[in-house]
This record gives C-alpha cells, sequence and structure tokens, in this order.
C-alpha cells in the first residue's frame, strides 16, 4: 500500500513578489512581471523584455560568505526552501535528517557564471578561472545547496528536463515518500537565466516574444500570441507522508495524489503535432491517482504563449478528456510571471494549491482573442468555484511530458 503524500509548507521567489503571499496577492491581482531587461544591456537583442526578479537581497536568507559562493539560481532556492521549511513548522533537531530529502531541478544551471569565467579564460589566462567555477554553475548545486544549508541528509535529487523540470522534481519527490524511501522532501525548481546567452539562444530559436509592449508579450492561447517571455526564479514545497504530518501537528494544504509523465519521442523543441504525449502525461496522472476525467474541472496550462505550445497542449486536453475538455477551466500563470524554465512547473503547483484553498481559478492575463482551433475556456476573467482538484501541466523541449494532480485535503 502506498502511503498519502500531503503539502505543509511552501516558499516562492518570482517576478511578483518574494514570497508565496506577495506572489499570490499579486495573481489575484492580475499583476504582470514584464518589463525592460536591466540584468544586462539589450538594447541590440531581438527581445528586450523579461519577467525578472525584484529587490533580491541573498543576505536577508543566508551569510554573505555562502551567498558569495553561490549563483543566483542557488540562491533562490535556499530562500524559497527557508520559507517553505518555516511555513511547515519543521524542525530538523526533531526529525531523523535520513528520513528528510530534497529534490529541487534547475534546467540549465548558472548560464551567467558560464559567460563570466569564460570570458575570464579567453581575456586572462586559465589561471584567472574561479576555482569554485564547476560548484557554482553546476545544475545539482541548488538541490545541494539547500540539503546543506538546512541539513537535510536523506535523497537527494536534481531532475532536468528542460521546462518539465519542476513538475517532475516534485512528483518524484511524492514518490519517494508514497514508496518509503522518505518521510519528508523538499522539492520544486529555480532558475536563473535572464542574461545574454539565455536571451540570446531562446531568441535564435524563435521561442521568444519580441513584442515591446509588456501588456501583450505573454498571452497564452491569444491568437495574437509571438512567443514566451523569459522569468526567473524559485518555488519550493514541502512534502510530507500523512501521518508524520499529522503525528506533529502539521497544517495540511492540500493532497498530492496523482503523477503522470511521459515522451513526446517527436522533436527536440516542438511538442508532438497530435498531443498525445501529453494527453499520456495527464491521463497517467488521473489513473495514478484513481480519478474519472468528469471528475477534474480545472487545468493549470502550461500555456507558454508560442504557437505550437499553446495549440498542440489544447489537443492533448481534448484528447485526454473528450467531451469533458468543454467544460473545463484552463489558465496559465505564465501570463503573469513568464516562463521560469526549471522553476516553472514548481511555481504552477504553488498556484494550485492556492486556488484549492481560496477557491479561485486566476485569469489568464492578457487574453483577449480567440484563435480558431483554441476553443476551450481559457479564463478571460478569474472565477469563484470549488476545486476538489487541480491538474498542472508541464512539457519541456526534448519531448518531456509532466503532469501531477493535487487534491482538496479532506482528512
Amino acid at each position: 500500500m502506498s502511503r498519502r503524500v500531503v503539502v505543509t509548507g511552501m516558499g516562492a521567489i518570482t517576478p511578483i513578489g518574494l514570497s508565496v503571499e506577495e506572489f499570490w496577492q499579486g495573481v489575484k491581482a492580475e499583476k504582470i512581471g514584464f518589463a525592460e531587461i536591466t540584468h544586462f544591456d539589450a538594447s541590440e537583442y531581438k527581445c528586450h523584455i523579461a519577467a525578472e526578479v525584484k529587490d533580491f537581497d541573498a543576505k536577508q536568507y543566508m551569510d554573505p560568505k555562502s551567498a558569495k559562493r553561490m549563483e543566483a539560481f542557488s540562491q533562490f532556492a535556499i530562500a524559497a526552501a527557508k520559507e517553505a521549511m518555516e511555513d511547515a513548522g519543521l524542525d530538523m533537531e526533531k526529525e531523523d535528517p535520513y528520513r528528510v530529502g530534497t529534490s529541487i531541478g534547475c534546467g540549465v544551471g548558472s548560464l551567467q557564471g558560464i559567460e563570466r569565467e569564460h570570458t575570464k579564460l579567453v581575456e586572462k589566462g586559465p589561471s584567472r578561472v574561479n576555482p569554485l567555477f564547476v560548484p557554482m554553475v553546476i545544475s545539482n548545486m541548488a538541490a545541494g545547496n539547500v540539503s546543506i544549508q538546512f541539513g537535510l541528509k536523506g535523497k537527494s535529487i536534481n531532475v532536468v528536463t528542460a521546462c518539465a523540470t519542476g513538475t517532475n522534481s516534485i512528483g518524484e519527490a511524492f514518490r519517494s515518500i508514497q514508496y518509503g524511501e522518505a518521510d519528508v522532501m523538499v522539492s520544486g525548481g529555480t532558475e536563473a537565466s535572464i542574461c545574454p546567452i539565455g536571451i540570446a539562444g531562446f531568441s535564435a530559436l524563435t521561442a521568444l516574444s519580441s513584442e515591446s509592449d509588456p501588456t501583450k508579450c505573454s498571452i497564452p492561447f491569444d491568437k495574437n500570441r509571438s512567443g514566451f517571455v523569459m522569468g526567473e526564479g524559485s518555488a519550493i514545497v514541502v512534502l510530507e507522508e500523512l501521518e508524520h504530518a499529522k503525528a506533529r501537528g502539521a497544517k495540511i494544504y492540500a493532497e498530492v495524489v496523482g503523477y503522470g509523465t511521459s515522451s513526446d519521442a517527436y522533436h527536440i523543441t516542438s511538442p508532438e503535432e497530435s498531443g498525445a504525449g501529453a494527453a499520456r502525461a495527464m491521463t497517467n496522472a488521473m489513473d495514478d491517482a484513481g480519478v474519472k476525467p468528469e471528475e477534474i474541472a480545472y487545468i493549470n496550462a502550461h500555456g507558454t504563449s508560442t504557437h505550437h505550445n499553446d495549440l498542440f497542449e489544447t489537443r492533448a486536453i481534448k484528447l485526454a478528456f473528450g467531451d469533458h475538455a468543454k467544460e473545463l477551466k484552463i489558465n496559465s500563470t505564465k501570463s503573469m510571471v513568464g516562463h521560469l524554465l526549471g522553476a516553472a512547473g514548481a511555481l504552477e503547483f504553488v498556484t494550485c494549491v492556492k486556488e484549492i484553498q481560496d477557491s479561485f481559478v486566476h485569469a489568464t492575463v492578457g487574453y483577449t482573442t480567440p484563435d480558431e482551433e483554441l476553443d476551450l475556456d481559457y479564463c478571460k476573467e478569474s472565477a469563484e468555484m470549488e476545486l476538489p482538484y487541480a491538474l498542472s501541466n508541464s512539457l519541456g523541449f526534448g519531448g518531456h511530458n509532466a503532469s501531477i494532480l493535487i487534491k482538496k485535503y479532506e482528512g
């Protein structure tokens, strides 16, 4: 018998707020985090708008010496993990540290660190490269730094599945608890890739919007969508075995009940055109939970605002849900915070939990003009409604599909 898994803590560093509460209030107010890039001079780039984290000071979350030895993606993860663990009331002095694990993914690690040290190498020679270059930039160091900072000695993994990273990381943490490898998992995603090579690379792929109007640059499912906007930040949740949570009197936000994955085995950047792979991930998540499609009322879509994603994800939803697809509320959190790459699915997981808690489905901000084949309910406006379940989708370059199903906790 697999064990039940619940959410007991959440933390977030986002383009519209430096805590879960600040982020959530921003979501409810339909606040957008898009503006001209300030991390570098992007005037010569096709894309010069991003969703940057603002006013973040790593020294508020860790000692200055530790902060200097971390790139931004690790700093964001530490900050979000600190909030999540405090929110969960998790006292490591009362826990067996070998039963508390870490599953925190990052899509690319530190592109900034690679840029910076490569410039030193070319201009000043190999002896000037930072001795800590490698342990600062590799993507597993978010999980590594969180486990070191908080003394988490259990299973520690870094799942890297491009834009599906955050959802896979939480899904694998869910499995680890279900099958007894851990009692608690600190899990989620983090990313900080708003830098010259990051923006240039995604622009060269024609994945980024070149729209200069912040209100029109990220409009998922809209006929006039033109690509995604790069975001950054981190979202971390504390997942816990139900009896363990109850025994320590933890507050319980929601229950994780299903996790499904698949691969398109089709193309390195484009989703499979029929949506069959993404549909299978959704179906697998529902089957895992023993839930019928008709019981689901809401999906937090991957919804990147690229032509291919939004069209093929719509097809996938229709395949997975049949006629019931027309009854679903479908929204995209990326309409406010852009695409956080490896952190996207984790932040959308937090969004789903808050929506279940507040019986509230947020609007897909900026969505105004329907597209011909995109004929589902993409939430032009927010809605107040009871949500027994929330299904969250993430689809990554390489054909990675991941869906996770969250349920209102009922004891």
